[in-house]
């Protein structure tokens, strides 16, 4: 009698093991289908400047050596801004009323050079200042198209892939960037994201320099 109860009380704690091993690796399993079925957290980003000044080479060209006396490797709100920034890999729409940073120009020029599809709208006037990154941009071979005949085009967004949205107060200047209190918001929010890209579409389309002759808002201009 001991024997058989003895082998029946042992199998019984087998089984009980067998059946607490197999429940953990089922809930581990199923906390993994629900994390991969979890949809990726959506960017909402603030930024805010004037930015502490550091080194940026690391972000242009990471396994080169670089000779900068700036801070390295600090995390920045204009570092931020170029990692958002190059980050595009099919498209760069750009609206932006002064655009003279040069490490801006360079990230804009790098991803043209990676077959990223890149657009500018710039207002009419402030597009040859001293200093405009413009003229060197379009020598780059990207598109610009100048907006603001009869005012001024003062939009400072970006939209990315089609799908990320940068705006703010920052012009894309150095003074901006360095010396100014101004904002920034990055978001993915598809409500946010989609007005923008409407308004650029309409701006782009409005200045199209192969179109032939003023848009009737301009001839409503010229008759007043």
């Amino acid at each position: 009698m001991f024997l058989p109860t003895l082998r029946m009380s042992m199998w019984t704690v087998k089984m009980v093991s067998l059946g607490a091993v197999a429940l953990s690796l089922s809930v581990e399993l199923l906390c993994r289908l629900l994390h991969r079925l979890k949809p990726p957290r959506t960017l909402n980003e603030v930024l805010f400047f004037p930015s502490e000044v550091a080194c940026v080479e690391h972000i242009f060209s990471p396994a080169s050596p670089h000779s900068c006396p700036l801070p390295h490797g600090v995390e920045t709100s204009f570092s931020r801004l170029l990692h958002v920034l190059l980050s595009a890999s099919s498209s760069l729409d750009l609206c932006m009323f002064s655009f003279s940073n040069m490490d801006l120009g360079r990230a804009v020029v790098q991803l043209y050079r990676r077959r990223v599809t890149v657009r500018i709208l710039v207002d009419k006037h402030y597009s040859a200042i001293n200093g405009s990154q413009i003229g060197a941009l379009r020598k780059a071979g990207i598109c610009v198209r100048k907006v603001g005949s009869y005012m001024h085009m003062h939009h400072k967004f970006a939209v990315v892939d089609g799908r990320l949205l940068i705006t703010g107060s920052l012009n894309w200047t150095l003074t901006a960037v360095q010396c100014n209190s101004e904002n920034i918001l990055i978001t993915e929010e598809p409500d946010l994201v989609r007005p923008y890209v409407r308004e650029f579409s309409r701006l782009w389309a409005d200045n199209d320099p192969s179109q032939n002759g003023p848009s009737s808002s301009q001839k409503l201009t010229d008759m007043d």
